[in-house]
């Protein structure tokens, strides 16, 4: 005959539970409401059952049906915690530090590339301030920029697209690039599944774990400088071109997004040292 739980045993499971919710509140991220809501009701069953001391007949079918409750309301629970922590992850990237961002989450995936999916489409629109040409990002780096937005969603075209073509500056000299989803150069091999293809646009040369940061544009539209793309980890050998070539590991998995931060503003960045001509 199985014990029933002790009642130090489910004081124990209330106090944990309480834990997360609390964690997920001090997040400060809009699904903590959600939440809130999904743990008052995961806990509710628990207390009533802690008062009884765990005494008490319920039928067969109404325990069946209480299990299942709790476990969708369990589940609930924890994808609102995971939200609060890759929010935070967000709050806290290099990309992120001094920039104004409105977090959302991708609701939808378009049509799949060579490297997965090209598109996805995200639960803000205009009406939070999204417009076209702003950049996304997430904890791990650049995300991509978004081309279409509609009142309460946008479209973000992500990184890896074949129609998404990214300026970069390479390693710690900062050498020019153009970063594109090309399986590579003409007469090289193709490239693995999820590696970007890179030119270098002035001369200079590749290394294997060379970083690649976004170069930026003008107003910071479509990309703002300095966010993380990837690593260098393929370099091409073959001879008779203007600039070196290779593939790059982008920084994001593109397959696995989900919580996602819209750019309005860039980082914040050192002040720009002012310099005097000559007199003449």
């Amino acid at each position: 005959m199985r014990r029933r739980p002790s009642r130090r045993r489910l004081l124990l499971v209330l106090v944990a539970a309480t834990l997360a919710v609390v964690v997920a509140d001090v997040g400060e991220w809009p699904a903590a409401t959600h939440v809130r809501g999904a743990g008052a009701a995961v806990l509710g069953p628990l207390e009533r059952l802690a008062g009884r001391g765990g005494s008490g007949a319920l039928g067969v079918d109404d325990a069946a049906a209480g299990r299942e409750r709790m476990g969708f309301e369990a589940a609930e629970l924890g994808r609102g915690l995971e939200e609060a922590r890759q929010l935070r992850e967000l709050l806290d990237a290099p990309g992120a530090s001094g920039a104004r961002f409105v977090p959302a989450r991708v609701v939808a995936v378009g049509a799949q590339g060579a490297s997965g999916p090209e598109q996805v489409t995200i639960d803000i629109g205009s009406r939070d301030g999204i417009s076209p040409d702003l950049t996304v990002v997430n904890a791990q780096g650049l995300v991509g920029r978004v081309v279409s937005a509609g009142p309460w969603t946008a479209d973000v075209l992500l990184v890896g697209s074949a129609d998404l073509a990214v300026g970069v500056r390479v390693g710690s000299a900062g050498t020019l690039g153009s970063l594109t989803g090309a399986t590579g150069p003409a007469g090289a091999q193709p490239r693995p599944a999820g590696r970007l293809g890179l030119e270098l646009v002035e001369r200079g040369t590749l290394q294997v774990g060379d970083a690649v940061r976004t170069m930026g544009s003008v107003g910071g539209r479509p990309f703002v400088a300095g966010i993380p793309v990837g690593r260098v980890t393929e370099v091409d050998t073959a001879g008779g071109r203007f600039a070196a070539t290779g593939a790059v590991t982008p920084s994001v998995d593109v397959t696995s997004l989900d919580i996602v931060g819209v750019l309005l503003s860039a980082p914040r960045t050192s002040p720009r040292a002012p310099v005097q001509g000559g007199s003449g």
